[in-house]
């Protein structure tokens, strides 16, 4: 809307309430014409009494300042559409005020006088005071219409105001770029939460994929071995080796290690054949030590335990060409060592290879001594003959314990190294047999 606009409408009210109203007072004729109108001015005070201000938007409130836009423009078009309709219903009174407003400009002060006191003598005095000069009403007139016109002129420049200060095109664009960049940041944010849990998830389905196939081939490793075992043995441990020839390249190999070890216990079925000495029945060498654990009996020497290379003479008598079950106990505390023979102990002693740990990783070999880790046989200290059920224990096993392996009450794997047939190799000859019962075996004592 235009301010010429605003300002007719604005004179068109204050005209209305110059007169005082269209028309004559209740119960009365209108006046006819050439009759003389009382004419007075609106005080400057009231000025604004006919319009009403339209409401201006509030600012800080909780809506976006597009929704701030559109509420303005829709209070703005309410007022617009208040304002026709004032002015189509005050047309007439304008035009029939600005007849009287010319009668009284041309009429005498003092007639105006003399018929203002006849009215009021009547009692009809509804509008105040009447000004002596009608000079003075057109002057007051125009300073009333130039309050309103300077009125209008300020609550357009407020209207102009509040609609830029709500949202110009530049703020949008500038407060679209914002909220896209919180957007984009938060988007990029989540992105990256995501690849962090593909990321994890991946991890470990990969650990429990690894995890599943190392139990399944443990699994099929297992079979494999039960069925192998069910094809030449019993079971996977009722088998023997034999080595029947004193040779540099006939033995059998341990596939499993040793960890450290502070103690431990070996055990074992064996049948001699050879003479003078049965040879050794079994070595463990480690790199820097090749007698680490060693079981041998050469020529007319009596058999010994070597550990780290420090030798103990054993009281044992296993060259008779007849089964005997052989243990050997040993802790490096004050390197304390038993032996036993067909389940009775028959020596002990200490100070062999004290405060010493067996150490891992090396390479356990049945019927040969290891010059070298794994190799280097000699012929002369060869084992000749049979031996099963060799088990090793990281602990000293109890006397009881030892008599009933040996007279065959239990049957009791060793938790290092047991005796089963995926477990132990042959080479250059050596061969794995069923073995005779544990009771086959105590009958031969």
């Amino acid at each position: 809307r235009s301010p010429a606009g605003m300002l007719l409408v604005a004179a068109g009210l204050l005209l209305a309430v110059a007169a005082g109203g269209r028309g004559s007072p209740a119960g009365e004729q209108e006046s006819p014409p050439g009759s003389r109108f009382v004419c007075t001015s609106l005080p400057l005070d009231a000025a604004g009494a006919g319009c009403p201000l339209p409401p201006v938007p509030m600012q800080g409130g909780a809506l976006p300042p597009e929704e701030e836009l559109k509420a303005t423009v829709l209070q703005l078009r309410e007022t617009v559409l208040q304002q026709k309709e004032t002015i189509g219903s005050q047309r007439e009174a304008i035009r029939e005020l600005t007849g009287k407003l010319s009668r009284c400009e041309g009429a005498d002060g003092k007639s105006a006088a003399g018929a203002w006191k006849n009215e009021v003598g009547k009692g009809k005095d509804t509008m105040g005071d009447l000004p002596r000069d009608p000079a003075q009403v057109i002057d007051q007139l125009s300073r009333t219409m130039q309050t309103l016109k300077d009125r209008l002129e300020s609550l357009e420049h407020q209207l102009r105001a509040n609609v830029s200060y709500a949202a110009l095109p530049g703020d949008l664009r500038e407060m679209l770029q914002r909220r896209l960049g919180d957007l984009e940041r938060q988007l990029l944010s989540k992105v990256a939460e995501l690849e962090d849990e593909k990321s994890l998830l991946h991890n470990e389905t990969s650990a429990h994929r690894q995890k599943t196939e190392t139990a399944l081939n443990a699994l099929l490793e297992r079979v494999s071995e039960l069925e192998k075992g069910n094809s030449a043995f019993k079971s996977p441990d009722e088998f023997k080796v034999s080595l029947p020839l004193r040779t540099n390249y006939l033995y059998g190999k341990i596939k499993k290690t040793l960890p450290e070890l502070y103690a431990f216990t070996v055990c074992l079925w064996l049948r001699s054949s050879a003479s003078p000495g049965i040879g050794t029945p079994f070595s463990y060498a480690v790199p820097g030590q090749a007698n680490e654990i060693v079981l041998i009996e050469w020529g007319n020497n009596p058999i010994e335990l070597l550990i780290n290379d420090k030798v103990a003479q054993l009281p044992l008598f296993i060259s008779d060409g007849k089964w005997h079950h052989i243990c050997i106990t040993w802790t490096t505390r004050d390197g304390m060592w038993e032996a036993f023979q067909d389940g009775e102990k028959l020596g002990t002693g200490e100070n062999l290879a004290p405060w010493h740990p067996i150490k891992p990783g090396g390479v356990l070999i049945l019927g040969q001594e290891q010059d070298t880790v794994g190799g280097r046989f000699d012929a002369t200290q060869a084992f000749v003959g049979e031996m099963s059920q060799f088990n090793i224990w990281d602990r000293v096993l109890k006397a009881e314990d030892i008599m009933n392996i040996a007279n065959c009450s239990i049957n009791m794997p060793g938790n290092i190294i047991p005796w089963v047939d995926n477990n132990v190799d042959v080479f250059g000859g050596a061969t794995k047999w069923p073995v005779e019962t544990c009771e086959e075996r105590l009958l031969d004592l």
